[in-house]
């Protein structure tokens, strides 16, 4: 096994290494981009990939092994003699490939890890500040990044959030900061000493509930790999002061000298925390005489105006307060950063208001924390739920839940053990499942059920508390589907307008 400490700079020989990387999506053709790039031996190997996406590999001179069985791709792999392998987010821990490299002793690197062993292509390089979490890490990554910007800093949001970190780490300009938002996937695979081992300024796991088990195998390993964005933190670890698992984390992480923990929640703050002190959000952490008296940030009634005052929100707003105050952006700065922010779409946007009814597309409630924090937001709500549960039981949400339901309606391949959690759980709820063949009609079905039932005052509810690869590309895709089947059968706003506006996280 080829010894790799030595590769920690972007001018380090990386041309003397065979490398292959798993998977072409995103990630993986970025990684290809830049192993390319540094003139290294690169082995791309995948089960399929976009047209565009193999035209750009061959032109960037990578070997391909598309398809196959697992048997031929291991074979592909043996013969390249990897020194490494990077391998992109998602691929099970079971994987034929990623046990050959284990019982082979090849290291195995994700994206994140060679980004970081890479970061000073451009001269001095960005400090990084790491998000994680089971809800809440894309707005908190985009408005953390955001507020960096408004304060005159260059940063962007990277990561799992949809820009790879090894495309900006290669950005011609440099960064000051890179907000990288990381999955369990990522954090799984990173190390938490040695080389590889990434150092962020600022760390923070946001909140953490089951997610991701059929992955990691356990609750315990899915909190383990989320604890690792912990790991070196130089300025401040934020946790949530409501989940005692994040605090747990940060108490175990073997941080840098003088790294401090704060703390975040909607009660009142004591020193070093961030909290609410009558309305008011306020930093106790950063300001001169933290033991005594806090800074105020924002009121609530300032954020209720921007529609960002339901809890979740509030509580992403202040966990992103305290990355960017241990970055040293100041209060000025933090309040017209979160004054000028804009909430993603797909993230509870509301779609239409019609004869009354709500119409709310929260596609990216992937999970059972995401959709009770959409679900506690409305009431009474027609929800529609469903697709791929990855192992997490929905009937706990089910239960929470019951007394805000009008109805159910009940989308994807799990429809059998969704009903099960509300007729042992709600069984005075109605629940209508959409039994669609073809996906196109997915989503039209369940908007005609929704609109039959929906009245003045109610809610519909698309926040699924599932992914959505067994009948759509994306959450996105799932979300665009949906706003397009609300807009086809509901028609125009009250108010005459047709396009969606954005609500709070």
């Amino acid at each position: 096994m080829r010894d790799l400490t030595s590769f920690t700079s972007w001018n380090a020989a990386w041309s003397e290494l065979r490398i292959a990387v798993l998977g072409l999506g995103a990630t993986g053709f970025s990684a290809a981009d830049t192993l390319s790039e540094l003139k290294t031996d690169v082995l791309v190997i995948a089960d399929s990939a976009s047209a565009n996406r193999v035209e750009m590999a061959q032109v960037i001179g990578a070997t391909l092994a598309l398809g196959g069985v697992p048997e031929s791709q291991v074979s592909a792999l043996q013969e390249h003699e990897p020194d490494v392998v990077i391998v992109s987010p998602g691929y099970p821990l079971d994987h034929p490939l990623v046990e050959w490299c284990r019982a082979n002793s090849v290291a195995m690197w994700t994206e994140i890890e060679l980004a970081w062993r890479l970061h000073d292509k451009t001269g001095t390089p960005a400090e990084w500040i790491a998000i994680t979490g089971t809800n809440g890490k894309t707005t908190t990554a985009q408005l953390t990044a955001h507020i960096l910007s408004t304060a005159g800093y260059r940063a962007g949001a990277v990561g799992n959030i949809g820009i790879p970190v090894l495309d900006a780490i290669r950005y011609p300009d440099g960064f000051d900061f890179l907000v990288v938002e990381l999955s369990s996937f990522q954090l799984h695979g990173m190390p938490r000493d040695g080389a590889g081992a990434i150092s962020p300024l600022a760390s923070v796991c946001l909140n953490f509930a089951d997610d991701h088990l059929d992955w990691h195998g356990s609750r315990d390993a899915y909190a383990q790999a989320k604890g690792t964005v912990y790991a070196n933190t130089k300025i401040a670890a934020v946790y949530n002061r409501a989940v005692s698992e994040t605090q747990t984390m940060v108490e175990e992480a073997d941080v840098i000298e003088g790294c401090r923990a704060i703390g975040f929640g909607l009660d009142t703050p004591g020193p070093s925390d961030f909290g609410i002190v009558s309305d008011i959000l306020a930093d106790r952490a950063f300001g001169e005489d933290r033991h005594n008296s806090a800074l105020e940030l924002f009121t609530l009634d300032e954020l209720q105006q921007r529609n960002f005052a339901a809890p979740h929100m509030v509580a992403n707003i202040l966990a992103a307060s305290a990355l960017v105050r241990a970055a040293g952006v100041t209060v000025e700065a933090l309040r017209a950063g979160v004054a000028s922010f804009e909430i993603d779409a797909h993230r509870n946007q509301v779609v239409i208001v019609s004869g009354g009814v709500r119409w709310i597309n929260d596609s990216k409630a992937t999970n059972s924390h995401a959709a009770s924090a959409s679900l506690s937001a409305a009431d009474p709500v027609v929800w529609i739920l469903g697709g791929l549960l990855k192992g997490v039981d929905v009937a706990p949400l089910v239960e929470k839940h019951a007394d805000r339901l009008k109805a159910a309606i009940v989308i994807g391949s799990e429809r059998l053990a969704i009903r099960a959690a509300f007729e042992r759980h709600a069984p005075q709820i109605p629940v209508f499942e959409v039994d669609a063949a073809d996906t196109e009609h997915v989503m039209p079905r369940a908007v005609e059920i929704a609109h039959g039932i929906a009245a003045d005052g109610d809610t519909v509810l698309l926040a699924p508390a599932a992914a959505s690869m067994d009948q759509f590309s994306s959450y996105s895709d799932r979300g665009d589907k949906f706003a397009a089947a609300v807009l086809e059968r509901v028609g125009e706003n009250d108010d005459g307008a047709s396009s969606a506006t954005t609500a709070a996280d």
